[in-house]
């Protein structure tokens, strides 16, 4: 068992935290003649090593979902979802959420043809809120932080954030607050063609092209933000704001985080250097959860789909669990679990 440990130990530290880069990248830099105890050289050294390795499990992780994704084009992800009903629904389309691309903007789309092809709102939305705040990508890349234990947690109440609220809007019956231009628009019953083996890595090397070009921005701008947090903002102002001494962090976290645009890759540098000032787990994931989830550009794009009632609906109920969740997470953070 302590063999078992310590190989899972060395996999999760040096494959998925890649800590070898930063040591020799801390080694370059000592090489040369740099101080790496200054806060300069330690916001260098943090930006560089952050940068490669989350671009190089973005790529990663990016291809292996886009060949997962080539087999769930949106014609047989409806007839999946059609086939069930009730909870089960909500169920396999947050499922379904997970192998969808990362930012809540692009899962609208979708979101909208699903409506279109006349499945239930409640499961469509629990597609919506599974899609940016769940996924293959957020697994890995949050084990490679926290660890597995807290990496699946996250998943686990992610997919129940989506279960629970697509039920409700379900039972709260508010078909007749979608845009009846969506309600009316049909769908194109497509049979999507058989891909070749080579047609599918070709088409994951272009979604993951495609969308390295549209997030790396975003990362650059998370790395940056988590280097500042990381060697210039205070520890005490940091576990002061949002440590285990202020009750009200989680709901500082959530509202910081909702009209900010992020996916999970821009995030996770900023949890990083939160986490490593000593900012409480159920915070920063609060924080994740409402940048992806509820980003201030598709609360506008999806306005366009939905009525304001509805659109309130759905940013209540993804508020409020997020903010559960954060609080839930804090209770258990000096568990053994966690």
């Amino acid at each position: 068992m302590q063999i078992l440990k310590s190989l899972w130990d060395f996999f999760q530290n040096q494959v998925l935290g890649m800590k070898w880069l930063s040591n020799l990248i801390g080694g370059i830099f000592s090489a040369a003649g740099l101080d790496t105890s200054s806060r300069w050289t330690g916001s260098l050294i943090f930006f560089i090593y952050d940068v490669i390795k989350i671009t190089v499990l973005l790529c990663f992780l990016i291809f292996l979902i886009s060949y997962i994704q080539s087999y769930f084009p949106p014609e047989r992800s409806k007839k999946i979802l059609g086939r069930f009903r009730g909870v089960g629904a909500n169920c396999v389309a947050a499922l379904l959420g997970t192998v969808t691309p990362f930012c809540s903007c692009s899962s609208i789309p979708l979101f909208i043809g699903f409506t279109s092809a006349g499945l239930p709102v409640g499961v469509t939305f629990s597609f919506l809120i599974s899609s940016p705040m769940v996924d293959l990508g957020s697994l890995l890349l949050l084990m490679s932080i926290f660890g597995v234990k807290v990496a699946v947690v996250y998943v686990i109440v992610g997919l129940i954030i989506a279960v629970t609220g697509g039920t409700l809007i379900e039972k709260l019956h508010m078909e007749k607050y979608v845009e009846s231009f969506i309600l009316t628009a049909g769908s194109v019953n497509i049979e999507s063609p058989d891909l070749t083996k080579k047609d599918r890595l070709v088409y994951a090397k272009e979604q993951m092209l495609s969308t390295f070009k549209k997030v790396i921005p975003y990362i650059l701008i998370g790395v940056g933000i988590g280097a500042v947090i990381h060697n210039w903002i205070p520890e005490e102002w940091v576990a002061s704001a949002l440590g285990s001494k202020n009750s009200f962090g989680v709901l500082i976290a959530t509202l910081i985080g909702v009209p900010m645009y992020a996916d999970i890759f821009g995030t996770v540098p900023i949890a990083e250097a939160l986490f490593a000032k000593g900012a409480q787990l159920g915070v920063i994931l609060s924080f994740m959860m409402a940048v992806t989830t509820l980003s201030l550009p598709s609360m506008i794009m999806l306005r366009k789909a939905v009525k304001p009632r509805l659109l309130a609906v759905f940013i209540a109920i993804c508020t409020i669990g997020i903010i559960i969740v954060g609080y839930i997470f804090n209770t258990i953070q000096s568990s053994v679990l966690l």
